[in-house]
């Protein structure tokens, strides 16, 4: 489950500046030091999906997770949102199991 608070959602919106619709993919980039999987963090891209697992459509834009990529998100809650003293996004992972 992917939780996108709504300041989140703005930040998302002022960074890719097309036309809506559009869609991002989240997915597992190998990189930094990652707080779910050691050595990966979550990593967004502008582009359609080709074999979505799951995707959610909020005002316009499409979040979404390739079959491929979803061994990053089992058993997990993952909420994306927005720090205001940094003005960027993050990443919170809560297992559940």
């Amino acid at each position: 489950m992917i939780t996108i608070e709504n300041n989140a959602f703005k930040w998302f919106e002022s960074e890719f500046e097309v036309p809506k619709p559009f869609f991002i993919r989240l997915y597992p980039q190998y990189a930094g030091f990652g707080e779910k999987n050691k050595g990966y963090s979550l990593a967004f891209s502008l582009e359609k999906p080709s074999l979505p697992e799951s995707q959610q459509e909020i005002n316009g834009i499409t979040f979404f997770v390739e079959s491929n990529d979803t061994w990053f998100f089992d058993d997990t809650k993952v909420s994306i949102q927005f720090c205001n003293n940094k003005k960027e996004i993050f990443t919170t992972y809560t297992h559940t199991h």
